[in-house]
This record gives structure tokens, sequence and C-alpha cells, in this order.
């Protein structure tokens, strides 16, 4: 495994943001593993996911100018320090986020930050995919935009799972939409580093069970 991809587990890890047992998914899904970038809480700990996603920006898009778009709500604190850690690598983009009920007062609408114009280019930041359903959910409030193509989506983790097909939601919200999704790590990366400790025994078969029912064919 790539020293960046244990570093990055490490890092949810200690934050709170990987933890096991049992959970509910968006999807409905009962799961056993669960990634919530919600028990990020300190300065540090921000500061540190916004370097991991500018570090997956930059690899795969590159030096390219877009606007960042974090979903509310754990999308926001995704969006504001990702802006800031790759204005410290010298690309300075700007970012916003949706309000979940349209403000019918003050400056009003549904969003917050910058608002792409025509012809700009949209980047998501979301902490995971599992059925793809809160990126259809982003779809649908960013179509609000004219003329704004979203050219690409970050997440911590690829979670490896069947979407509304035998394909995994990332393929599937890929061809769907047209962009292509990047995930810092993927469950199997989760694998490998749990099996390292033979304490972590119980985990992996319990996410490797999850997975033979659940885990996507392509």
């Amino acid at each position: 495994m790539e020293a960046y991809k244990r570093e990055f587990i490490q890092f949810l890890e200690g934050a709170g943001v990987l933890k096991f047992g049992d959970f509910t998914a968006k999807s409905g899904r009962k799961i056993p593993y669960f990634i919530n970038a919600g028990d990020i809480k300190t300065g540090d700990q921000i500061a540190k996911l916004g370097e991991f996603y500018a570090k997956a920006y930059l690899e795969k898009v590159g030096n390219r100018r877009t606007v960042l778009y974090g979903p509310a709500y754990k999308g926001i604190s995704i969006a504001v320090s990702s802006s800031i850690a790759l204005s410290k690598e010298g690309l300075d983009v700007p970012f916003f986020f949706n309000r979940k009920e349209a403000k019918d007062h003050g400056e009003g609408g549904v969003f917050v930050g910058y608002v792409p114009k025509a012809g700009e280019e949209v980047v998501i930041v979301e902490d995971v995919i599992t059925a793809g359903t809160a990126i259809r959910e982003s779809m649908a409030i960013l179509s609000n935009l004219e003329d704004v193509k979203v050219a690409a989506t970050f997440v911590m983790v690829d979670r490896k799972e069947k979407g509304q097909t035998e394909k995994s939601a990332m393929s599937e919200v890929a061809d769907e939409f047209g962009f292509p999704v990047y995930s810092v790590v993927d469950v199997y990366d989760i694998i490998e580093y749990l099996e390292e400790d033979e304490k972590n025994a119980e985990n992996v078969q319990r996410i490797k069970n999850y997975l033979a029912v659940n885990g996507a064919k392509a």
C-alpha cells in the first residue's frame, strides 16, 4: 500500500471519522463501518483533511481552476479546507455550498459563497458515496445553475458497493452524469490496512461478508 494511503486511513481512524460497528447508511443499507466527516472537530483535523483533498485534486485535475462545491452539511467544511489547502499550493479556487432551505430575505437564494458563472466548471467534494443518492441530490441542486459543468467529484473513500445495478455506485454516477469520481482510498485499502493487525480480524471479516452481498461486480 502506498504510504499516503496508510497515512490517510490512520488519520481517519485517529480523528474518529472511520468507525466500526453497526450503522445505517443514507441508502438504507446496514453497514459494518462508517465514514463520517462530521466527526472532524478541530482546526488541525480539518486542515489535514483539506490537504489530502488538495493533493488528490492536483493529481487528477492539475492546476486547472474550477469552483469547489460542498453539499450541506458535511461537504461545507471539506470545500472550505480544500480551497485553503489549494491556495497554499498556488491555486486560488473559489468555493460555494447550498442551504438546506432557500433563503427568502437578504441576498436570498439557495447558494452561499461564489456562485459559478455560465461556462465555469464545478468540482463536488463529498465524504463518501454509498449508493449515489447524495450525488444525485447535488446534481439536482446544481441544475439550477445555467450552463455550469461538473468536472469531477472527490470523496474520501470508495466503498466499492453496488449502486442501483451490479456496478459500483461511483461507476454509475460517472456513467450517468459523464464526469469522473475519484477517492483518496477505497474499502480494500482499509481491509489491507486492518489486516496488518490481527486484533482487527473480526472487523475485517464483517466487512468482507458485507461486500460479498453488497460489493460491486464492476
